[in-house]
């Protein structure tokens, strides 16, 4: 049975196809802002905590341990509590959906602040578990409302998701100290804008009053799995994330290891983490520009090779032209990804199975690399071990982009329109 099929000219939308169409959002400059707030609160949950790692560490009395898996919970949750998101959306419409979601992400965020270790634990949970859900909706909501415009859409959504991601690494620590309440004041910010979000999204709950009616078409994710495609872009985001969450955690005890500053070790972090803004503002517009992804996916992952062999062999000679190049690729990788789940999935429904799978297997997969290269490097005494690993994997890496790349779209979704 022939699971692929190549990607038609235009993707015929259900009304054009005389099944009812379920209530959509109306594409308003409101709404865009809307979906742009939205995904800018989908990271700090995970990138504030971080730099302020050792304050509260010290603050709740944590372990080594428990405070890597603090860290690692956020990552755990985008893959654990994905395929809840396709329910909620199901059961209560996208609009309610997604306001249940930024009420747990603005709750849990204010929540971990205001006690010890567990409540710490259970809010950065809640807050967890509201995004991942965010994670899977959005590129929902691009098809589903931006069909016309998806490129620019993906583009303006994953550049807020990235770069309020690479700000909050950047200035909780500052807003610690601007606060006078250390650590506590520094997480506690983030939970203002995710309200902010909340906020703007309720005016978008009169424009989905129902949940979605429930039809045949609908498509599962036990659907999709059974395609190659879907495994093909499932590895390709979870390889991708995999580095990225690798460099996040430890790049800068790298460049630290060969005698540079912890100052300028963070500072390149952060050069490396600024340029997944104007990657995610390039590459999906290029990306729903072309039919064909694959010279995106093998060009952007070949610049990671680099980066990786730079940093393996001469790390100290060119630390910013390795930390470029890696954030280039990585940057542009992960919209990459985002934006190939929309094309593939071809229609709403099938793009929420997708999503749902993709990035639910994709992060779970993503959340084994900071703690694996953390044990190669107890094991072996150096990080030359987990830079060659994460070499390795980007063979998989091109490999799996090259075919998701391909200009086709999930079987189920070339169904649901014939």
């Amino acid at each position: 049975m022939q699971l692929v099929t190549e990607l038609p000219a235009r993707i015929p939308t259900q009304a054009a196809q005389g099944a009812p169409a379920p209530p959509v959002l109306a594409p308003t400059a409101l709404l865009t802002a809307a979906v742009m707030l939205v995904a800018a609160n989908m990271r700090p949950v995970a990138t504030s905590v971080g730099p302020l790692a050792h304050e509260i560490r010290a603050g709740v009395h944590l372990t080594g341990a428990t405070t890597g898996l603090l860290l690692t919970i956020p990552v755990l949750c985008f893959g654990v509590v994905a395929p809840l998101a396709p329910l909620l959306r199901n059961r209560l419409g996208m609009s309610r959906a997604v306001a249940l979601l930024l009420v747990a992400v603005t709750g849990g965020l204010a929540l971990r602040v205001t006690g010890g270790a567990a409540v710490l634990f259970i809010g950065t949970t809640i807050a967890a578990a509201g995004a991942a859900c965010g994670n899977v909706l959005l590129p929902v909501i691009v098809r589903r409302s931006f069909a016309d415009r998806i490129g620019r859409m993906s583009a303006l959504y994953t550049a807020a998701l990235a770069g309020v991601a690479a700000l909050s690494a950047a200035v909780t620590v500052p807003l610690a100290h601007a606060f006078g309440h250390g650590w506590r004041g520094g997480l506690g910010f983030w939970a203002l804008p995710a309200l902010a979000a909340l906020v703007l999204w309720l005016t978008q709950l009169r424009h989905d009053a129902a949940p979605a009616p429930r039809d045949g078409r609908h498509a599962r994710v036990r659907d999709v799995t059974r395609d190659p495609l879907t495994w093909q872009l499932t590895l390709f985001f979870g390889v991708q994330s995999w580095g990225f969450y690798t460099m996040v955690a430890w790049l800068p005890s790298i460049y630290e290891s060969h005698g540079i500053s912890s100052t300028n070790a963070g500072l390149l972090l952060g050069l490396c983490g600024s340029l997944a803004v104007p990657a995610a503002l390039l590459v999906p517009r290029l990306a729903a520009r072309w039919r064909d992804q694959r010279q995106l996916a093998l060009w952007m992952t070949l610049s990671v090779v680099f980066g990786y062999v730079g940093l393996l062999t001469a790390p100290a000679s060119a630390p910013v032209a390795w930390a470029l190049l890696i954030g280039v690729g990585q940057g542009a990788c992960f919209p990459l990804a985002l934006t190939m789940i929309v094309l593939r999935g071809g229609t709403t429904h099938v793009t929420a199975a997708l999503s749902t799978h993709v990035q639910s297997v994709g992060y779970l997969i993503s959340a084994i690399g900071p703690l694996a290269s953390g044990a190669l490097h107890d094991a072996t005494g150096s990080w030359t071990a987990t830079l060659v690993v994460l070499i390795a994997l980007l063979v998989p890496q091109a490999l799996t982009g090259l075919g998701a790349g391909r200009a086709r779209v999930i079987a189920s979704a070339r169904a649901a329109a014939a």
